[in-house]
């Protein structure tokens, strides 16, 4: 049985899933929630000087059609919209009778951070993630934090920077990168009223879910060749085997927000078990086994050599991978038990190979 807790920054965490800053990390009670839904550690909203002052409406879905699957979400939310001191005498109390590491996390200046993090550690969170979100001053928050608090600090990288040069930036002075935020802006039309689905100027919003975590990953593979501090994967991550990926390009655990919105707080617990289940069929006996696997790969390229292989007792003839060549160099007959690949016409793109959900198909 693969064991997938994890130690970070000094922590024991019971699994490598945790909260990230958001709707889904608000207050004390919804970080109860998501430790009843199985998360191994907690991020809390972000807080700031000043409570925010949220546009509404904040949130839209993207999917496919109105009852099309979801691919994630445009939101138009800011930092905490509860004062500062609630968070300390309420929020955060609550949040650690979990019995879970509790990561605050706090922007966005300097001089805001210097203000308040000697106060977050003095209310007991274990450590501080501070997101610059797109207003710059990485090292100089990171200083700040450095002279301000003695608990370990994390960098939440924008996905708009190069990410492998600023970590580079930052590892002196912080104990773990996070990567990443949300990507924006970007807008969402009502087309039954002409309108945009968000509250803020412009209707912008940043995109967040699955159709983030291509760059999402891509940065964490970035930042974890470059820096040997531990890496944090944020951005998309709604199953075990999207953990698994991370895991794979370097990342220490991942934090979920998206996802939660989507699912619920069972949705923490389940990628848990997925991630589990996956170690033990693939007899892996911990986290530690898959870390970093993708790395050297990604540095050597690959060459695949078409056609690719099937396993015929693993396909289900379900025809996806015909619906998906464009070269029709697959044809599947499902009445028939009939799988066939023209190797005149197949040009080895790996489409099918990547659509396959049975992984049927291999180079």
């Amino acid at each position: 049985m693969a064991d997938i807790s994890i130690e970070l920054l000094g922590l024991r965490f019971k699994n490598p899933i945790l909260t990230a800053a958001g709707p889904t990390s608000r207050d004390g009670m919804t970080l109860l929630n998501a430790a009843a839904g199985g998360v191994g550690g907690l991020v809390a909203k972000t807080v700031s000087v000043k409570p925010a002052d949220v546009p509404k409406p904040n949130m839209a879905a993207l999917k496919e059609g109105r009852v099309g699957s979801r691919r994630g979400i445009l939101n138009a939310e800011l930092w905490s919209e509860l004062p500062l001191e609630t968070w300390l005498e309420r929020e955060y109390p609550i949040a650690l009778s979990a019995g879970l590491p509790l990561i605050a996390s706090v922007g966005y200046t300097p001089d805001d951070v210097r203000e308040i993090a000697p106060k977050l550690e003095k209310a007991g969170v274990q450590a501080i993630e501070y997101s610059t979100h797109y207003v710059g001053g990485h090292v100089e928050i990171a200083k700040a934090l450095r002279d301000a608090v003695d608990i370990p600090i994390i960098a939440k990288l924008s996905p708009k920077v190069d990410v492998a040069e600023v970590a580079k930036s930052l590892e002196p002075h912080v104990d773990a990168i996070a990567a990443i935020n949300t990507y924006g802006p970007c807008l969402r039309v009502d087309i039954e009223t002409g309108k945009p689905m968000l509250g803020s100027e412009m209707g912008h919003g940043w995109m967040s879910g699955s159709a983030l975590k291509p760059i999402a990953l891509r940065c964490v593979a970035d930042i974890a060749s470059t820096v040997k501090i531990p890496v944090i994967g944020v951005g998309g991550v709604a199953t075990g085997e999207d953990a698994i990926e991370f895991i794979m390009a370097g990342a220490s655990a991942v934090e979920v927000c998206t996802a939660a919105i989507l699912e619920g707080d069972v949705i923490y617990g389940k990628i848990a078990g997925q991630v589990k289940d996956w170690l033990d069929s693939h007899g892996y006996e911990s986290i530690k086994d898959i870390q970093g696997v993708a790395l050297p790969h990604l540095k050597q390229g690959i060459t695949l050599e078409p056609p690719p292989t099937v396993d015929l007792d693993k396909c289900t003839r379900c025809g996806l991978c015909e619906k998906s060549c464009v070269f029709h160099a697959i044809t599947v007959k499902k009445k028939e038990n009939l799988f066939v690949i023209d190797p005149e016409k197949c040009e080895g793109c790996g489409m099918c190979v990547s659509v396959c959900p049975f992984y049927a198909l291999s180079y």
